[in-house]
């Protein structure tokens, strides 16, 4: 017992020692970097706003601005001094609001295009289930286990979906499926 209390002892005599041993440099020094890092994660946050503002600026100009102005002058292509071509392209979108999904998923039901859902089932075992997990198709209704289930249309999916219809001139309901189409400005440069 007293070996144990002799070790203590000296790992105490050991940290006392060099907890005294700190001079003001070395505190100087934590305190001068801890400000830095303070400084420096202010300047990331500022930079990450500037740059959230300058991207909404670039797809005003790019969405907006120069597909108006090219409108208003009869434009749908122009090619800049250095071979640049600018031209202004269709851009869709879409996005169903929550309230909307029921309705929206029946509607591609009904009209052949439920391949675009995603359709998944999830149920959650605890240790020691492996088995009856490898069996939860078949048997999770029968075994007692809640199943939960959640539809989605992965954005893109969706995107891509509205896109088709629209250049095939289909009809569907824009506003159930919150689609849109726009127009956006491409620049690309000399090859």
């Amino acid at each position: 017992m007293n070996d144990i209390l002799n070790m203590m002892e000296e790992d105490f005599e050991k940290t006392l020692s060099s907890v005294e041993t700190l001079d003001n440099d070395g505190l100087d020094t934590v305190a001068g970097l801890a400000r830095k890092i303070k400084q420096q994660q202010e300047k990331v946050e500022r930079l990450d706003r500037e740059l959230k503002d300058e991207k909404q600026n670039l797809l005003k100009m790019t969405d907006e601005d120069l597909p108006s102005t090219m409108a208003d002058l009869g434009l749908s292509k122009f090619s800049l001094d250095d071979g640049s071509t600018v031209e202004v392209k269709a851009t869709y979108g879409a996005s169903i609001l929550v309230k909307n999904r029921p309705a929206a998923y029946e509607w591609l039901r009904d009209n052949g295009y439920d391949d675009i859902i995603k359709n998944v089932v999830s149920c959650q075992f605890g240790r020691g289930e492996d088995d009856q997990a490898s069996a939860f198709q078949a048997f999770a209704s029968q075994q007692g286990y809640p199943a939960d289930q959640n539809e989605s249309i992965h954005s893109q999916t969706l995107k891509a979906f509205v896109k088709e219809r629209i250049e095939a001139g289909e009809d569907f309901p824009h506003d159930l499926f919150g689609a849109y189409v726009g127009q956006r400005a491409v620049i690309r440069g000399v090859k």
